[in-house]
């Protein structure tokens, strides 16, 4: 390892109000599109006949009322910076509504002194895979317009409430799955003869003006903070040296490129227009839009890295990955998780690489992490090795990037306890350096247990990452 970590560095991790609250229906909040979701992306449509189970994001781990416990735990690990979201339906249970809720704006005055009275900074996403139903069942999601003053509206509102306690924001969490989980992301329900491709894009649009008029808001409620936006990142490697295999990966990266070109650089780039044009249709786009896209880009990019891509050109190309949301070929050079995620440390760096040198802005690592089965000894030990050498060997990467001059904020893993996954809404798919006792039915005690990736971490802090 070369690179130093630089004075200042955020150490953390990251979690999402859906993924930890529960209390889905208290205090005045509104469903949103997780609480609708039986089992994850992956694994469910939305159920949206009101017949609502009991479903695993509806519980969760009881964040809601163990934040103090729980923020306990993040601090005696070292922790400067704890990245979480604000759940827009606590605020505006319809997403829309006149005035907001006071007792969800209150919870989130409450969680964020907490954590700034145990010396952690709030790292805050506006929206992470929880749009409001409402605005779902009314407007029909992003494909609608009108989500943008929503939105806006929001933004503003909580701005204003958490002006002196919140100083790093980012707009929508990995805004490219639009792409590849529209309903997640974008709350979009695509029906038979829609034209899919431009639904998604067009959604995008909306969520990129929207997320420009928030950098907008935010510079002016909070000139001393920082926002950003926030992709699910991938490099991707050509199959073969095939000059067509190398192609198709150039546009599967385009696929996240995009979403970062607009909000960092400030204006749709001549790839898209090509796109949109050979699949017959544009973006409609208001008198305005292109000025505020350019006017107000983001201060810093955030992404969240799990693996890497294969693609080639050549459709009956060995076999695909079982597990990779964004989809591809296996990688014979890499090994995979439990859930089929291959893992590739140096797809860090490569990844740190090809954003700084095409934005030329800070980056923020927000999250990094493996999904793995968990098991308790009778001494209530919990071994998790591979996470440690999981997270070591990206870490590793990540001062490689440094050393090679990336500019970097921070680094927050993904899920510091265990928490509902969002790809297939388990508990059992793990992710934490504190173990919770639920399982996948919402069954078990809730009680936190320190693994031995705790312990781990807490050095790594300690030392500001050069002992990993």
């Amino acid at each position: 390892m070369t690179g130093k970590f630089p004075k200042n560095f955020l150490w953390g991790g990251a979690i999402a109000a859906n993924q930890v609250e529960g209390a889905y229906n208290v205090d005045g909040k509104g469903l949103s599109v997780a609480d609708v979701m039986p089992r994850g992306i992956l694994n469910s449509e939305p159920v949206l006949d009101g017949k609502l189970g009991d479903y695993p994001y509806h519980t969760a781990i009881d964040f809601y009322h163990t934040y103090k416990d729980d923020n306990a735990l993040f601090a005696e690990m070292g922790f400067n910076c704890l990245r979480l979201s604000i759940g827009w339906s606590r605020i505006f249970p319809n997403g829309d509504d006149a005035q907001p809720n006071e007792a969800g704006l209150q919870y989130y005055d409450d969680v964020f002194d907490d954590l700034l009275s145990k010396g952690m900074q709030p790292v805050v996403t506006l929206n992470h895979y929880d749009l409001p139903l409402g605005l779902v069942t009314k407007h029909g999601g992003w494909r609608s317009r009108a989500l943008i003053a929503a939105y806006e509206n929001y933004c503003k509102t909580v701005f204003e409430r958490y002006k002196e306690k919140v100083k790093i924001w980012m707009t929508f969490n990995e805004i490219n799955c639009v792409l590849h989980a529209p309903f997640t992301a974008a709350g979009l329900l695509i029906a038979e003869g829609e034209n899919k491709l431009q639904l998604q894009f067009q959604a995008a649009h909306h969520q990129l003006v929207a997320s420009a008029l928030a950098v907008k808001a935010c510079h002016e409620i909070i000139p001393d903070a920082k926002i950003g936006c926030m992709i699910a990142a991938w490099p991707t490697y050509p199959d073969t040296c095939n000059p067509d295999d190398t192609l198709k990966a150039m546009a599967k990266d385009r696929q996240m490129l995009f979403f970062g070109d607009v909000q960092a650089r400030g204006y749709y780039p001549s790839y898209a227009k090509r796109l949109f044009r050979e699949n017959g249709f544009e973006i409609d786009m208001a008198a305005g839009d292109e000025a505020i896209l350019k006017q107000y880009v983001v201060d810093y990019v955030a992404f969240s890295y799990y693996m890497s891509q294969v693609e080639s050109a050549d459709p009956d190309r060995r076999e695909k990955t079982g597990g990779n949301l964004m989809g591809g070929l296996m990688n014979p050079y890499l090994k995979a998780s439990e859930w089929g995620w291959q893992i590739d440390p140096k797809g860090m760096r490569i990844i740190l690489n090809q954003l700084y040198d095409r934005y030329q802005k800070p980056l923020f690592i927000v999250e990094n992490g493996l999904g793995a089965i968990d098991a308790v000894n009778a001494d209530d030990s919990i071994n998790d090795d591979y996470r440690i050498d999981y997270l070591r060997d990206h870490l590793v990467q990540v001062a490689e990037g440094i050393a090679d001059g990336v500019e970097l904020m921070g680094y927050t893993t993904w899920g510091p306890i265990d928490l509902v996954s969002a790809s297939t809404g388990e508990m059992k798919k793990r992710y934490g350096f504190i173990y919770v006792d639920k399982d996948n039915d919402g069954q078990g005690t809730g009680r936190r247990l320190r693994k031995k990736s705790f312990h781990w971490y807490k050095d790594v802090i300690a030392t500001n990452g050069n002992e990993l």
